[in-house]
């Protein structure tokens, strides 16, 4: 990966619905060479997937039971509607879920499924105000 790919990846994580023209005019190469660059990307996994965001979110950190299995519980926590993202961590908790919904409300019973989902002894959640990139 070079910095031609560092770029495409940028102006991808900005706007995921800018079309290979548009990078291709902003970085100064031909459509083709774009299109060839962020197949490559993904074919390698570089890039995993195009997503969206919405305009709420928040960010869970998850404390797993004793007795339960980390990498169990991070795979049922993904079946739960508005979880985006989970990532093992390590520190005091051992989990942080990235959620997002279009409403507090749906972001709060997401949070709630969360608190009852099996192995799960602890959460702090924090809301997210505002994201810049």
């Amino acid at each position: 990966m070079d910095s031609v790919d560092q770029k495409i990846i940028h102006i991808l994580q900005a706007d995921a619905r800018k079309s290979y023209v548009e990078i291709a005019n902003e970085i100064g190469f031909s459509e083709s060479a774009i299109r060839r660059r962020v197949k490559n990307l993904l074919d390698t996994g570089v890039i995993k997937r195009f997503t969206i965001e919405t305009d709420s979110g928040a960010i869970t950190l998850i404390s797993v039971s004793s007795t339960s299995d980390t990498p169990t519980v991070s795979t049922d926590l993904m079946k739960i509607k508005g979880v985006q993202v989970i990532y093992e961590i390590t520190g005091q908790y051992d989990i942080a879920a990235i959620i997002s919904a279009p409403t507090i409300e749906e972001i709060n019973k997401c949070i709630d499924e969360v608190r009852k989902a099996n192995g799960v002894s602890d959460t702090n959640t924090v809301i997210v105000l505002k994201m810049t990139r």
